[in-house]
């Protein structure tokens, strides 16, 4: 199977089938715009149609797929394609193996074992396929900011998309809306230090704050940041994912011993002023303490979403058990 292409990738004219897989909601997103974008550019008169997989029949899927009376342009999306019922999926396979003249359908499927017939018909049929799926590794997310620089028009370090994604998080909505407004304030040429001027402020609460005060064993301290943070509207799960990623670090650090950091940052993956602080920080930690603390970690993200009937509660926990964790170390 052929590798799934970036959106940046769809060519003009589009494809009678595109397939977007995974369930990164702004990656979807933008890819439905993108290729709504290209056809009202060919076709001006262009008629649009959405629906969700699980709520289209047959006979409605007939109607908007099968050929037009006046020989309009159209564009069908489908999203969570993985919802169609049988019934409709004996109407919508043949169309995808053979799209009418005229007609572009966009699927969307989260792309699990759930409803595989619409995945592998799309895909047999040649679907263009692009990938629209979680960037869960912080190199993944890295890339993600670089190119949204670029996208806007800018140019960024990597020292400074580090130190961009530390301050924002990992919600790709808001990192694409920073790195927008940040090439927008520099006029293109984003620089760490404007990276950290700019979020001076909402680093000092940001996930990150809290997550430096908990792996150090400072409970008090995190527990007033944590406070502070949530009352300035970071996000639970952004929360959750710093101190996650802090007690990850650390895991990392700690176990690539001692050494230069400008040496261990290139087998690590890191910046070294991240290895530089990640080793001040994994003073006192022992191998078991961080394994507990993994598993608080482990534990939280499930909590924050939706697991546990506080989010807030939760995340005060995992601090008291990342703080008792390097207690016990």
């Amino acid at each position: 199977m052929p590798r799934p292409a970036s959106l940046d990738e769809l060519p003009d004219p589009v494809p009678g089938v595109v397939l977007l897989v995974g369930d990164e909601e702004l990656l979807v997103t933008r890819g439905i715009s993108t290729v709504s974008s290209k056809l009202r550019k060919q076709f001006p008169e262009l008629s649009e149609g959405e629906r969700s997989g699980g709520e289209i029949d047959g006979p409605e899927l007939h109607e908007l797929l099968g050929p037009s009376l006046f020989a309009d342009a159209r564009l069908l999306v489908i999203r969570s394609g993985q919802d169609v019922r049988v019934a409709a999926q004996q109407v919508l396979l043949p169309y995808l193996a053979a799209p009418e003249q005229g007609v572009t359908i966009v699927v969307h499927h989260a792309g699990g074992a759930k409803g595989k017939a619409v995945l592998e018909a799309a895909r047999k049929g040649k679907a263009f396929e692009i990938s629209c799926a979680k960037l869960t590794r912080p190199d993944e997310r890295l890339d993600f900011v670089s190119a949204e620089v670029r996208r806007a028009g800018g140019r960024i370090s990597r020292e400074a998309v580090s130190a961009l994604v530390d301050a924002v998080g990992s919600d790709l909505r808001e990192l694409a809306a920073t790195a927008a407004q940040l090439v927008s304030d520099s006029g293109g040429d984003v620089s760490i230090d404007l990276v950290r001027a700019f979020h001076k402020g909402r680093a000092e609460v940001s996930g990150f704050a809290v997550s430096d005060l908990a792996v150090v064993g400072n409970a008090a301290g995190a527990l007033e940041a944590l406070r502070y943070a949530v009352d300035v509207g970071v996000p639970h799960v952004v929360i959750a994912d710093a101190l996650a990623d802090g007690v990850r670090t650390i895991a990392r650090v700690a176990s690539a011993g001692r050494g230069d950091p400008y040496s261990l940052a290139s087998s690590l993956g890191m910046p070294p002023w991240k290895v530089k602080r990640a080793q001040g920080q994994s003073r006192g930690w022992s191998e078991p303490g961080v394994r507990n603390a993994l598993g608080v970690v482990a534990r939280l993200n499930a909590d924050v979403k939706g697991e546990a009937a506080s989010a807030n509660y939760a995340l005060e926990r995992a601090i008291r058990g990342i703080v008792a964790a390097r207690a016990a170390s």
